[in-house]
């Protein structure tokens, strides 16, 4: 890998973009304060293993003291009887202040997730901007229906806001995360707790500033930092959160949904893992299906819910795709996430980083033939090789696994029946892709195919449109799109007698 320094070599222009961190407190009813019991927890920057800051550590009592305040700021306060268009005024210049401080946010999110602050200022923080505002845009177009009634009635229906929502984000996309579940939700009326994952908790506090700078009233957006056994159980079974939205692995959906079940049965949504196939026929171009394949798993350094991990490729094209794949990735430069030559930055943190090599140790294991990478890369921070897998079994561990890693899974078929097979054999069922000239194979095998995003020729393509959300084991409930107003909205009928009958 081309890293001897893991970017080092621009010290300066790192030093300079190193942002100030100006918030480390809970966020609660408009102010920033102490956790009450005073604790906090180690923030760490995972180019080097060491501590960014410390940050206070929210429980249940900090729970209960932000829920205490959207709930008043719900039951009681301006927000949700402000009109659409008053909410959407405020939140495009909440995205605007987003915007002045692109910088600042981008470097946060390299700081604390180790992704490429290229990115983050060129895509992540300007998404979270239009976030933003596409869902100001909404606000004032939330309408019911009158309903043709069967009998002497006069039926409507209105869309209400659900009430209190409790976001639980993960460390992949902070901002991503933050702005795609609270837009929509300050769109419709709600008031919210929203937790950051532990990791990377430093974006979601400098957001709540902006939020108050905007002018979102107090109480309606509240940030509790801290862990998921206690401060996200606290929010995942709080008697006056009328709604969860979670973000996350399958493994803590389930804990999520059942500490839901077991409090006041609030509503749920999931959006969880995935294992998710590129398909790959021997029709397609070549070289644009290589740069799918090695994007779609190298993208965001494989922390991302819908890399393409599991790629089949038809006979007659394997062993020329997957030299090219092998000559891509070994190109592919790994290093610090402030140099604007580096692909990818470090994993998350050291947690991450031995359950992905722990993965690769067990596809060495189980005979899957190691193509290129498999190690630490650098010799400091949480570094992996881009890692490719050929001769992978459908049984083994890595085809299997949501790893969230850089790790590919080569697979090879024959027939397009035993490519649909091969993609459906999985509990998850998040996205897939399709690479092919022929129109027939893409319709039939997009149809096919139980997930809930199929890209044609393309991966990655998100649009603010587009709902996204997954089958099976993915989860349910979908964000973006206006989908996602729905999530945070319930329906209310009312119906009047359209004139005195006897038998009304």
């Amino acid at each position: 890998m081309a890293n001897p320094s893991n970017g080092n070599s621009e010290a300066g222009l790192i030093k300079l973009k190193l942002p100030t961190i100006k918030f480390t407190q809970l966020f609660i009813n408009g102010q920033f304060v102490d956790s009450l019991s005073g604790k906090t927890f180690e923030t760490i920057d995972p180019r080097t293993g060491e501590l960014i800051a410390r940050v206070a550590e929210g429980d249940k009592e900090d729970v209960d003291l932000a829920v205490k305040a959207a709930r008043h700021a719900f039951d009681d306060g301006p927000w949700p009887r402000l009109s659409g268009f008053e909410r959407g005024r405020i939140m495009m210049k909440f995205a605007d202040l987003i915007d002045e401080h692109v910088e600042e946010l981008a470097a946060l999110d390299t700081i604390n997730a180790g992704k490429l602050f290229s990115s983050g200022k060129a895509v992540d923080i300007p998404h979270a901007a239009h976030d933003f505002r596409y869902y100001a845009g909404a606000a004032d177009k939330i309408h019911g229906e009158v309903l043709k009634m069967s009998r002497e009635l006069h039926g409507y229906t209105l869309r209400e806001p659900i009430g209190v929502v409790g976001h639980i984000i993960p460390w992949n996309f902070p901002s991503s995360m933050f702005s795609m579940k609270v837009a929509p939700s300050l769109a419709v009326g709600c008031t919210m707790v929203l937790k950051p994952a532990e990791q990377t908790p430093l974006s979601a506090l400098y957001y709540a500033h902006l939020a108050k700078l905007a002018g979102i009233p107090d109480g309606v957006l509240n940030v509790v930092t801290g862990f998921g056994p206690t401060a996200g159980a606290a929010v995942a079974s709080h008697m006056d959160i009328d709604k969860v939205s979670f973000t996350g692995s399958t493994e803590v959906g389930r804990v999520v949904m059942q500490a839901a079940a077991t409090s006041n049965l609030k509503a749920v949504s999931l959006e969880l893992g995935g294992k998710s196939p590129l398909i790959i026929f021997d029709d397609a171009d070549i070289d644009k299906a290589a740069e799918l394949a090695i994007i779609g798993i190298l993208y965001n350094k494989g922390e991302i819910c819908v890399a393409s991990s599991r790629v089949y490729v038809q006979e007659g094209i394997y062993d020329e795709l997957v030299r090219k794949l092998v000559e891509k990735a070994k190109a592919w430069k790994v290093g610090d996430p402030f140099d604007p030559t580096v692909r990818q930055g470090p994993q998350v943190d050291k947690k991450q980083f031995e359950k992905i090599l722990s993965y690769i140790e067990h596809g060495k294991r189980e005979g899957a033939s190691l193509l290129t990478g498999g190690k630490p890369s650098g010799d400091k921070g949480y570094y992996i090789e881009p890692t490719i897998f050929a001769d992978v079994k459908e049984d083994m561990l890595i085809a299997k696994d949501e790893i969230f890693g850089p790790v590919m899974s080569l697979m090879k078929f024959k027939t397009m029946e035993e490519a649909i097979k091969c993609a459906n054999n999985t509990r998850y069922g998040l996205a897939a892709g399709i690479v092919t000239k022929n129109l027939d194979v893409a319709n039939t095998v997009s149809r096919s195919i139980r997930a809930g995003t199929i890209w044609i020729n393309c991966y990655f393509a998100f649009d603010k449109d587009c709902p996204y959300g997954g089958y099976k084991m993915s989860g349910f409930g979908r964000d973006m799109g206006m989908e996602a107003l729905h999530k945070y909205l319930q329906v209310k009928s009312i119906v009047t007698p359209i004139y005195n009958s006897p038998w009304l």
